[in-house]
């Protein structure tokens, strides 16, 4: 979804309807290995917020079924690894979060010792021989990336650029680095994070879908995301106001739920919602009070954990009038519905008769996903799911 207030500069819509991805790609085994082995490992991907991180911790974290720990040393620093001693094996980490002294992580086996900085330090009891060099044996590192609070890790030898797909420069109006995490939304889903995906990428379902949601944004009442991709839009539009009925912003009453960040654009206040999206694993809704962070984790080839962190100023938080379900019970209405809409979908693909998809001209993010996700895998991969 995109914001939709100002008309961009041309129209983004399909000139053809093209066919969607094998429907066995939302639901085989092997094409979900083939995502976990190939797509996955090669991206970056939401592993929390900086302030989840306290010094002198060690933290698990899992990508495509790879066992790291994020270490945050004893002045704050973060470094990712493989949670893995280079002597046999053992796990370092061995909680979810657990203290070390900042210094030294020691492995709980056989007492090798490493820096924060992933250096072996000591082999503890055992004594190496003369062809054991240290320097050779230091902890397998995971490139790490902090943006705006968020902390990524990429599991690539040689990872990625970093870029949202509206640039990294997005949301230096909003005081990213100071909100703090006030609510978080759960829920386990009976899709293929790719359902969920698509469905966020195109607003067809949304007047029978999200009715409260269409009318607090008037340009969903069309089934669209943005003025652009209405057949008789023009360059020439004049803008249309983002939310109706006299609304703020997205909470339940429609009023800010505390003073609007102070540095935003009058466009950007316009817009009312900007997203912001991170493939695979991330996006990001930022309003002129709060911004939302959603997560999209895959399970297994049919279940996928949703998780939302709603992100506000300590002040918004402190004040005495604050009431968080006026904010958060809006846009968790929107993802129950979503994700009903996506399980309904999903069981729906499993018919013998349902081969594959035909994509509308408004489908086209969907279609970039998809075209998205194709990247990553062999050439053939469709072919062969067909």
């Amino acid at each position: 979804m995109t914001s939709a207030s100002l008309p961009p500069a041309a129209s983004p819509l399909l000139d053809h309807s093209p066919a969607s991805l094998p429907a066995r790609s939302y639901y085989d085994p092997t094409w979900f290995e083939l995502e976990q082995r190939l797509l996955w490992p090669k991206t970056w991907i939401y592993a929390g917020r900086v302030a989840e991180f306290v010094a002198g911790t060690l933290n698990r974290r899992s990508i495509a079924g790879e066992n790291l720990m994020v270490v945050c040393d004893d002045t704050g620093h973060l470094r990712a690894f493989h949670n893995t001693c280079r002597h046999r094996g053992s796990e370092l980490c061995v909680a979810q979060t657990q203290s070390f002294n900042g210094k030294l992580i020691r492995c709980p086996y056989h007492a090798w010792a490493y820096s924060a900085s992933g250096a072996l330090v000591s082999t503890a009891f055992g004594t190496p021989s003369d062809d054991f060099t240290k320097a050779d044996h230091a902890l397998f590192p995971v490139a790490l990336k902090v943006w705006n609070g968020f902390v990524f890790l990429c599991l690539a030898d040689e990872a990625p650029a970093f870029e949202p797909d509206l640039g990294t420069e997005i949301l230096n109006n909003w005081p990213m680095n100071d909100l703090v995490v006030g609510h978080v939304f759960q829920k386990r889903l009976a899709c293929n994070w790719k359902v969920f995906w698509e469905n966020y990428n195109e607003c067809l379902h949304c007047p029978g879908v999200h009715p409260v949601l269409s009318q607090r944004v008037p340009i969903y009442q069309q089934g669209l995301m943005a003025p652009n991709e209405a057949r008789s839009w023009s360059p020439s539009a004049l803008p249309a106001p983002a939310l109706g009925d006299g609304a703020e912003t997205w909470t339940v009453s429609g009023k800010l739920c505390g003073p609007p960040f102070t540095r935003l654009t009058e466009q950007e206040r316009a817009e009312a919602h900007t997203f912001v999206t991170l493939y695979p694993s991330l996006y990001l809704v930022a309003h002129a009070d709060y911004v939302r962070a959603v997560t999209v984790i895959p399970i297994s080839p049919e279940e996928t954990l949703l998780r939302a962190e709603w992100l506000f100023l300590p002040d918004t938080l402190a004040q005495s009038s604050f009431d968080v379900s006026d904010v958060t019970d809006f846009a968790t209405q929107v993802m129950k519905e979503d994700g009903e809409a996506c399980e309904i979908n999903q069981r729906g693909l499993k018919s013998s008769k349902f081969t594959h998809g035909r994509l509308m001209p408004e489908e086209f993010d969907v279609y970039g996903f998809q075209q998205w996700v194709l990247s990553f895998l062999p050439k053939d991969t469709e072919a062969g799911f067909k």
